[in-house]
């Protein structure tokens, strides 16, 4: 197929080529992109988005304004590059995030997306070009980063980048300005669902806004004076662009452009029944009928632009957002949609840091509520003087920690850091008072050094003031080595009540299962729990391994409750092992079956279900 031919099938799915920047005086609008000259293509394009199920509620009067500005991130500017789709796509996808509420104002990367979208989805490689259906798949299948990580640049290569970005046919690289950087590559990626056409008719795009809360994705053919641009071939009429009103093409208007085609992508988040404009004729004057009166339009999209703020600077929903003609949309036009992204970030207890981007750190956060550290209170205390270990004597080195803090201890944890060149030889023993416990005891064969942490439950119940000991003794010739420090992380019962600390008991099931691919009935994996009582917490942990996670529902049941874990969820890579937190068990008895229960609702990919446990605080 040659590239003319590529490009015009192209079109024909919907591919938007477009140039950036403000379109005055002259926008840089790629002529002949498609050598656009067979008749009615445009057609085409739109037939996609054409036969799609309609959105509307029969039973449903909508308002004649409705507007979803409230949840937009800032307008952007694609400079002078013809990526409008990948801003598009990027607006609809921080939009659905700002919708989801966990991050706050997000900043998705532009840049990168390009870059995935040609690369990784192998969408339009050959062409600056892209269309909502392929970047969002590309998002949905892959993901974008944010901004910071992967800047945005506004020019496009030239050959001084690349000696081969230049003519009709450049490699891909011309078009994603080479590859993301290593720390781009490696940093998290964002999702969002995988997304589907609307079709293009006023009421079906209206009502899935309304029904939704959520934006549509249009994009097609260009018109250039209906749009005010600086590169008509015909008259354009300059009253509307400080409004941003973009009209129904006139013929004139439609066959001009078509001599130059190029099309235009942008995010509808709004309309207008009663807003009315008055129409431009093929000289670029307002137009009237033979009687002298106002030839109107009626009913208009509001549409969040990539031109930057200069374009439609007195918009009344804000610089950089417009107005275009219903007609326009349902004659020219396609629509693409996702849906709200469930966002799965844990936040982390004890880091300082707020890992899920809620506003609460650490203990202040309720996903914390049930961890020790944040339960009871705490204290950590270090021994970091240097002792040397004797070699071969069984009188080893002894190292002492004064705590002074009294307390009921519900939970210890002592850390050490040994050098040595065999620890096979070396035994290392906790003490307080008559209780004892051996920690390693030559263990490890020839390895070096012991820096670990080990749990110990055999001071549980005790006062944790007064003296404690760690002792290392070498029990072998011909090596030494050294005690570089050590500490211990004391917990202690609340309240100093110990019987009013919860049972935690912890279950597992680590037979893998596959996953059936596009399956309803899924598998299910059973965790039979033998202890009974009052539940007053359930976290579950799940390890599954599948390379498109959003394709799984995963739900745990007991008894006639069900409670359900993920689903379409946007997830970093091909496997997930987290933790959930559920509170639809509570009041319930412990004791019996326990089901995980896993469906892949999309063919082409399948996954196993690796493990998962249970921990029940009764």
């Amino acid at each position: 197929m040659t590239l003319r031919k590529l490009l015009i099938a192209s079109l024909a799915l919907g591919l938007y080529a477009c140039g950036g920047g403000d379109p005055t005086p002259v926008g840089p609008v790629e002529d002949d992109m498609f050598g656009l000259d067979e008749a009615s293509l445009y057609e085409e394009g739109r037939a996609i988005s054409a036969d799609a199920p309609s959105e509307v509620k029969f039973d449903q009067t909508l308002p004649a304004s409705f507007d979803l500005v409230a949840t937009q991130s800032p307008v952007k500017s694609q400079g002078s590059r013809g990526v409008c789709s990948i801003f598009g796509s990027i607006a609809l996808m921080e939009h659905l995030y700002i919708s989801e509420g966990t991050l706050a104002m997000p900043d998705f990367s532009e840049q990168f997306l390009q870059w995935s979208s040609k690369v990784e989805a192998r969408a339009f490689p050959n062409t600056g070009g892209s269309n909502a259906r392929s970047n969002l798949d590309a998002l949905a299948r892959f993901g974008t980063v944010f901004e910071s990580e992967s800047p945005y640049n506004p020019s496009p290569w030239g050959t001084s980048n690349d000696p081969g970005c230049t003519g009709d046919s450049q490699p891909t690289q011309c078009y994603t300005q080479g590859t993301p950087s290593d720390e781009a590559l490696m940093a998290r990626r964002w999702r969002i669902p995988t997304g589907r056409y609307i079709r293009s008719d006023a009421d079906s795009i209206k009502s899935h806004m309304f029904n939704t809360n959520t934006a549509v994705q249009i994009g097609g053919d260009f018109y250039y004076q209906s749009w005010g641009h600086g590169g008509s071939r015909i008259p354009v009429y300059s009253g509307y662009r400080e409004q941003g009103y973009i009209l129904m093409p006139n013929q004139a208007d439609i066959d001009s452009s078509r001599e130059h085609s190029a099309g235009h992508s942008y995010i509808a988040v709004g309309w207008d029944d009663d807003l009315e404009v008055q129409s431009v004729d093929g000289e670029g004057h307002l137009a009237v009928d033979a009687d002298g009166n106002p030839v109107m339009q009626k009913g208009f999209f509001l549409i969040k632009n990539s031109w930057g703020t200069g374009w439609a600077t007195r918009n009344p929903h804000g610089a950089g957002y417009g107005w275009i003609a219903y007609e326009y949309v349902e004659r020219f036009l396609s629509a693409y949609a996702s849906g709200i992204p469930e966002v799965m970030v844990d936040e982390l207890c004890g880091d300082g840091v707020d890992n899920d981007r809620n506003g609460a750190i650490d203990c202040a956060d309720a996903a914390c509520a049930s961890d020790r550290s944040c339960v009871d209170p705490s204290g950590t205390y270090s021994n970091t003087d240097v002792a040397p270990i004797p070699d071969n004597d069984p009188a080893g080195v002894t190292s002492t920690l004064e705590v002074v803090e009294g307390g009921t201890i519900s939970g210890l944890s002592v850390s050490v850091d040994i050098t040595h060149p065999y620890r096979g030889d070396l035994t290392v023993t906790l003490s307080k008072g008559g209780t004892s416990v051996v920690l390693v005891d030559r263990d490890g064969a020839g390895a070096d050094d012991i820096v670990d942490t080990f749990d110990v439950s055999e001071f549980d119940g005790e006062d944790s003031a007064g003296v404690w000991t760690l002792t290392v003794v070498d029990h072998a010739n011909a090596d030494e080595g050294q005690l570089n420090g050590w500490n211990l992380d004391i917990t202690r019962c609340a309240g100093g009540d110990c019987d009013s600390m919860p049972t935690v008991g912890t279950y597992s099931n680590e037979t893998l299962a596959v996953i059936p691919d596009n399956d309803a009935a899924g598998v299910n994996s059973v965790i039979t729990v033998p202890d009974g009582g009052s539940i007053t917490a359930t976290r579950v942990t799940v390890n599954v391994t599948h390379p498109y996670i959003s394709d799984l529902t995963i739900t745990l049941s007991k008894g006639g409750t069900t409670a359900t874990l993920i689903e379409g969820a946007t997830v970093e890579g091909t496997s997930l092992m987290r933790t959930f937190t559920v509170s639809d068990f509570n009041g319930d008895d412990s004791a019996g079956a326990w089901t995980l229960h896993v469906v892949d609702g999309a063919a082409r990919d399948e996954g196993t279900l690796d493990s998962w446990s249970l921990e029940l605080t009764r």
